[in-house]
């Protein structure tokens, strides 16, 4: 019996109407276009609208991928969301999503692991494939981060944005090795010792509260650079392949000099690396399936190229991906 691996079928994504240019800052806060481009990269984000839900984001890049894929929502046999966000406590925003695009069977669940919840999805979404329990499976990272903001704090409220992305996976025959098409390995971390570095003072235990965002930045950064490029090869190496083999990497979008210190630390030039941090900004788990959908319209990345997804957030948590598109 052949190997099974899950499969890229086609991805989208969704952007909210308001874009939020970073000299609109400047009128409440001590800072301007030029700080903030100077430390971070961002030049503009996307805010939801009043009333527009992480949910709603999130249906928007579902139905955009399954129009790209050709199929209807019936064909999904799981949903697997990943948001620090959710619409309510419970039930899970992705049981929202499973109603709106017409799944009518199967099963819908939220992960939580916020800026790297994509890739535990992803690998969640893998796992499921993998043992036969579903044949195709979306995969979506969405979040509202404007709704946990502190607004008086400029070294955070000017990092973020929304946005959602989607990604469709399929079982497919393969022969087990770094040449099968697929999700071809994947690498996963946390480390709850750091949990003061980023987080939200809130929470239905603690405050009954939203709450909002409190990160020490500098020590993040420290963390990101070298957890990203240890776990990144990891990956690399648990496929068989090395950063020379690397077509295109597509980064969690948080910092462009994090981005860019990973890339160098792992020896792979910034022409491979999808950017597009400069228009979302951080979108925390929406940030890898908004960049990679945003680059396949692009026409940046092709059948048969080797990708390489990694993410750090809040836990803190981390991982990496290695697929062949």
């Amino acid at each position: 019996m052949k190997p099974i691996r899950a499969v890229p079928l086609s991805c989208g994504h969704y952007l909210p109407e308001r874009v939020v240019e970073n000299a609109e800052f400047e009128a409440t806060l001590d800072t301007s276009d030029e700080w903030i481009r100077a430390r971070t990269g961002i030049e503009r984000r996307h805010f939801a609208a009043d009333g527009e839900l992480t949910s709603d984001l999130a249906i928007h890049a579902a139905r955009a991928a399954l129009s790209n894929a050709g199929i209807d929502g019936s064909e999904i046999d799981a949903l697997v969301l990943a948001t620090a966000t959710p619409d309510q406590t419970f039930p899970s925003t992705a049981t929202r999503v499973q109603a709106a695009i017409g799944m009518t069977s199967g099963f819908a669940f939220d992960i939580h692991a916020v800026c790297a919840g994509f890739l535990y999805a992803l690998a969640n979404a893998n796992a499921l494939i993998v043992s036969g329990q579903a044949r195709r499976v979306m995969v979506i990272g969405a979040e509202t981060f404007s709704r946990i903001m502190d607004w008086t704090d400029r070294s955070t409220c000017v990092l973020f944005g929304d946005g959602a992305g989607a990604l469709i996976l399929e079982a497919q025959e393969g022969t087990g090795g770094p040449e099968d098409r697929g999700i071809l390995s994947t690498d996963l971390h946390s480390d709850g010792q750091y949990n003061s570095l980023l987080y939200v003072d809130g929470g239905v235990s603690s405050t009954q509260t939203a709450g909002v965002l409190k990160m020490e930045g500098q020590e993040v950064f420290k963390h990101a650079v070298s957890k990203l490029a240890a776990c990144g090869e990891a990956a690399l190496e648990a496929a068989g392949l090395t950063s020379a083999d690397v077509d295109v990497v597509v980064p969690h979008q948080a910092n462009l000099r994090i981005i860019s210190r990973m890339a160098a630390k792992m020896g792979i030039p910034m022409e491979k690396v999808v950017v597009t941090v400069q228009d979302h900004g951080n979108t925390s788990a929406a940030s890898i399936p908004l960049a990679l959908s945003t680059a396949h319209a692009a026409g940046r990345i092709k059948r048969g190229d080797v990708m390489l997804m990694e993410a750090i957030g809040g836990g803190l948590a981390w991982g990496a991906a290695t697929i062949r598109w």
